[in-house]
């Protein structure tokens, strides 16, 4: 039987950087991972970060919707879909604001029996963990049915702080084992069993946030993307997008994490949208994100 591990956590707490661990790993072991990408924006672009790991036939983008909840249908007969592999596993990456509660009681319902009963794992940012004010308690949520909590951004944490949240975390799921990405053996991951951890009420509508996206025109130089992330409204908790710069001939990839930093890298091909600046999060308007472009587009003419 197929194993289905869903990977859940807050918005820029390494979601990504872990799927593409458990991909390499999985593979070199024989196993063959299909991986679903959620997004409320334009899960594509997600997709084409894993070009160099999986087959377009191996990834699914759903976009526009949370599995969680309106999504859930979608994902179940995505799920239903994937195709019978010797060794497979199904990956699915939810978005970073997830009712993870709410996934896994409805993911289970409906799957074909050829699959094993889902499980969870948790992503958790040490440095920023319950750092996130009103948002905390979503945070702490998207712990609390997950088999294994994961740990990341402890390059930045001290001792100190890594034993506090790992006591916070066992508090909230006493029975969840913990470790770190570098200590993963995931040829044990699809032995791990659904969570047994009771979970707290938690009012599912707090998941739920606005996003949007815009068309961007060509940018003059990458201080453009620097300015662009740093004047959008820090109410929005997660900007990312492709872009042109100048006339060089590869797009390039950015992203502003809820913590204010900003990381920009080579895209992975073309996206299929072209030149996109995506946000979620409160705040997050068309309107709003065209002015501010025109803004910064304005101010690098001056200059």
């Amino acid at each position: 039987m197929e194993a289905i591990i869903s990977v859940v956590g807050f918005l820029g707490a390494g979601k990504t950087t872990l799927l593409k661990h458990l991909i390499e790993k999985f593979s070199t072991h024989g196993w063959s991972p299909f991986v679903v990408l959620n997004d409320y924006e334009n899960a594509n672009m997600d997709v084409q970060q894993f070009a160099k790991q999986l087959k377009s036939t191996h990834i699914k983008p759903l976009s526009g919707s949370c599995i969680c909840c309106t999504g859930i249908v979608e994902l179940r007969n995505t799920v239903n879909r994937i195709p019978e592999r010797v060794n497979g596993i199904t990956l699915i990456e939810a978005n970073g604001t997830s009712d993870a509660c709410a996934l896994m009681e409805f993911l289970g319902v409906g799957i074909n029996d050829r699959f094993l009963p889902p499980i969870q794992i948790s992503v958790i940012d040490v440095q920023n963990w319950q750092k996130r004010g009103e948002h905390n308690e979503l945070e702490a949520n998207q712990i609390q049915v997950s088999s294994l909590l994961v740990l990341t951004h402890l390059e930045k944490s001290s001792e100190k702080r890594k034993n506090q949240v790992i006591d916070a975390l066992k508090k909230h799921n006493p029975v969840a084992k913990i470790a770190m990405i570098e200590d993963l053996d995931v040829l044990l991951l699809p032995e791990l069993l659904p969570s047994e951890n009771t979970a707290q009420k938690f009012e599912h509508h707090r998941t739920h946030w606005s996003s949007c996206s815009i068309d961007l025109p060509v940018l003059p130089h990458l201080k453009c993307i620097q300015d662009l992330c740093h004047a959008i409204s820090k109410s929005i908790l997660r900007v990312k997008g492709c872009a042109i710069i100048g006339d060089e001939v590869g797009y390039t990839f950015f992203e502003r994490t809820p913590d204010g930093n900003v990381f920009i890298r080579p895209f992975n091909g073309i996206p299929i949208t072209g030149a996109k600046l995506l946000t979620v999060g409160p705040g997050s308007e068309p309107s709003l994100l065209q002015k501010t472009l025109q803004t910064i587009l304005l101010i690098d003419e001056v200059h």
